[in-house]
């Protein structure tokens, strides 16, 4: 009698299921929206455009983008996909512009990501200047950091979390310890509530303002992309991006109307018209000691690390996605077998980035007017405009299913958000030369593009739906069971 076995095919390695809790979602997502960066580097613009009202900007955003996760998170409890924009937008609105939702994902998440690139290149740049009188080109450090970040990508999503943990407390740590000098101290005047009075909180640069303090929440929505490895998505992605929207705006706010203190109301707008870059070095060497301005040069450049490998992650996990959907390559959803990563898709995400910041070095561009803020521009409203059309998605949705849910999440809540946010969209594309400190003519070029890839999304469905059916029919298909 002769032994046989008979051997079962080897498994298709997936993401690594249950390895992300609350914290490590948080950290995530609050991590891209890079809290040390904005601080020190836009905050003093915003200071210099809206006054000392400019906190109030940061609540008014934060408040628009809670009201938005509200039906965001409800319905997230309903749609079981990782798709999370495309999917919710898909079952809202129907397949063409869940796939235009899809296409223009892929252009704000790369688009946010690869001009962050330019952003590390010179705060990395200006870092090794300030404290050892070096002076580097940009392009290496901008290549350099492209590997680093598909190393760190490459990675476990656990690994990444940890990373991101670590540089997250590192940078708003050194943020807090500027705030509780100032406390202490009582500020330059003692301390007051000044900026938060009506006459100082909208004033005619207001709505440039609020255009500043939406950009600095973007990633927080992309809680949702990590159901698939999240552990209990239904409690943990609402919950975060719950934390993520409360804390940034809060926190935001806070410190804003800490540097106001640091230098008192009249004294605060002058320092920002001498040197805005060098606010909140200026106020933390004052507060706290010329080591923690030192650090604070270190733990910018980290900072940025940190939002470019949490977009990094994103947009891996949004080809991964679509990849199983069938619309981009079957390559690009493979899995690494140890590390249970979308390996390809962070290889494919990494060749381009180094192609477009090679592009902008070829080409003799400025890093910082240029690569970040033009390539950073369509990110943004394409974030913005898929926030809007998911909030519309929302009630649609809902009206077509039985649930229990209230008429406050389900109705009040996302047609309220989609509102807001549209009215952001508007104050974005009014305000875009503060954004992008371009020429009319880049402006028009950066502000259609965000249309048109939506057009462009909207033809691939109508040939996805003619030449492959099945492709079509099952987009953005259940992956789980919903409640």
């Amino acid at each position: 009698m002769s032994l046989t076995s008979q051997a079962s095919p080897p498994q298709t390695p997936t993401l690594r299921a249950g390895s992300l809790g609350t914290g490590d979602i948080t950290f995530f997502v609050v991590s891209a929206a890079a809290p040390l960066t904005v601080m020190a580097g836009v905050a003093p613009f915003a200071l210099a455009i809206g006054g000392i009202g400019a906190p109030v900007a940061y609540l008014a955003a934060g408040a628009v983008l809670a009201v938005f996760a509200i039906g965001f998170t409800t319905m997230g409890r309903h749609v079981a996909n990782g798709g999370a924009f495309y999917a919710y937008v898909t079952r809202g609105l129907g397949r063409p512009a869940g796939i235009g939702a899809a296409v223009l994902a892929l252009l704000a998440y790369n688009g946010l990501q690869i001009g962050m690139y330019g952003l590390i290149a010179t705060s990395t740049r200006d870092t090794l200047h300030a404290l050892f009188g070096w002076d580097v080109p940009w392009q290496p450090i901008a290549l350099f950091s492209v590997l680093v970040v598909w190393f760190a990508g490459y990675r476990s999503i656990d690994f990444g979390a940890k990373v991101l943990g670590v540089l997250l407390v590192a940078e708003t740590g050194i943020l807090v310890l500027l705030a509780g000098g100032v406390l202490l101290r009582g500020g330059a005047h003692g301390l007051h509530l000044d900026s938060f009075a009506p006459q100082h909180a909208w004033t005619p640069g207001t709505g440039a303002v609020l255009a500043f303090a939406f950009a600095a929440f973007c990633g927080f929505e992309s809680t949702a992309i990590y159901r698939a490895e999240a552990r209990d998505p239904r409690r943990t992605i609402p919950r975060a991006t719950y934390l993520a929207v409360g804390f940034l705006g809060l926190f935001y706010a806070f410190m804003v109307w800490t540097v106001v203190q640091a230098f008192g109301a009249e004294e605060v707008l002058d320092a920002v018209a001498a040197d805005p870059s060098g606010l909140f070095f200026a106020a933390t060497t004052e507060y706290v000691g010329s080591w923690a301005a030192d650090a604070m040069h270190v733990l910018i450049v980290t900072s940025v690390f940190a939002s470019l490998l949490a977009f990094h992650n994103a947009i891996t996990r949004y080809g991964h996605a679509l990849a199983g959907e069938g619309v981009l390559p079957a390559a690009l959803g493979r899995v690494h077998p140890r590390h249970r990563s979308p390996y390809v898709a962070g290889a494919a995400q990494t060749v381009l980035a180094v192609v477009v910041v090679a592009g902008f070095a070829l080409a003799g561009a400025d890093p910082y007017a240029q690569l970040l803020l033009w390539v950073n521009s369509p990110g943004l409203l394409g974030i913005v405009l898929l926030q809007a059309l998911t909030a519309i998605a929302v009630p649609v949705f809902f009206r077509r299913i039985r649930h229990t849910e209230g008429a406050l999440r389900t109705v009040a809540a996302p047609v309220a958000a989609a509102a807001l946010l549209l009215g952001a969209l508007y104050l974005l594309v009014d305000k875009i030369e503060f954004l992008t400190a371009a020429s009319t003519g880049v402006n028009l070029l950066l502000v259609l593009l965000v249309p048109a890839v939506f057009a462009g999304g909207l033809l691939i469905a109508a040939r996805l739906r003619r030449t492959r059916p099945e492709v079509y029919a099952r987009f953005a298909a259940e992956t789980d069971t919903a409640d």
